[in-house]
C-alpha cells in the first residue's frame, strides 16, 4: 500500500515539477516533500479514525457509570439520605453531562432540601435536554406550581 502511494506521489510530482525540475536533486527533493506531506495526512486521518471509533464506547461507558450512581442515589435517598443523594447525582451529572434523568433526580433532591435554585436550575438542565419528557415536565410543573404559591 505505501509502495503504490509512493509511486503515485512520484508520478504526481513529476508531471507537476517537469518544467521547473533543475536535475535530479531538485525533483528528488520534492517528491520526498510530497511523500512524507501524503504518509503524514494518512496517518493523520488514520489516527481520528481510531479516535472516533474509541469515543463511541467511552460514551456508553460514561452513560453505564451514570447510571450506577443515578441508581446509588435512589436507594439511599429512599432511605432519607438526601445529601449522599445528592452527591451520587451530582456525580452521575459530572460523569455524563447529557443525562436527564440524573439532572432531574438532582432537582428533586435540591427541592427537598430546600434550595431551590438549584433545583430550578437543574429542571431546566433536564429539559433542556429531554423536552419531550413527560416525567421531566410534570416535575417541573409541580415544582413550579408549589415554588410560585410559596414566595408570594
Amino acid at each position: 500500500m505505501v509502495h503504490g502511494l509512493l509511486r503515485q506521489a512520484k508520478l504526481l510530482t513529476r508531471k507537476a515539477l517537469a518544467p521547473r525540475a533543475s536535475g535530479p536533486c531538485g525533483s528528488r527533493k520534492r517528491v520526498t516533500i510530497v511523500v512524507t506531506y501524503s504518509l503524514h495526512m494518512r496517518i493523520a486521518a488514520l489516527l481520528i479514525a481510531v479516535l472516533a471509533l474509541a469515543a463511541a464506547p467511552l460514551a456508553a461507558d460514561a452513560r453505564d457509570d451514570a447510571k450506577k450512581q443515578v441508581e446509588f442515589g435512589i436507594s439511599v435517598a429512599q432511605r432519607g439520605l438526601w445529601r449522599e443523594a445528592i452527591y451520587r447525582w451530582e456525580r452521575a451529572t459530572q460523569i455524563d453531562p447529557t443525562y436527564a434523568a440524573a439532572h432531574n433526580n438532582l432537582a428533586i433532591a435540591y427541592e427537598h432540601e430546600g434550595d431551590l435554585a438549584k433545583a430550578r436550575a437543574a429542571y431546566e438542565k433536564a429539559l433542556e435536554l429531554e423536552p419531550g419528557n413527560a416525567l421531566i415536565k410534570q416535575n417541573y410543573e409541580l415544582f413550579k406550581e408549589i415554588n410560585d404559591r410559596t414566595t408570594r
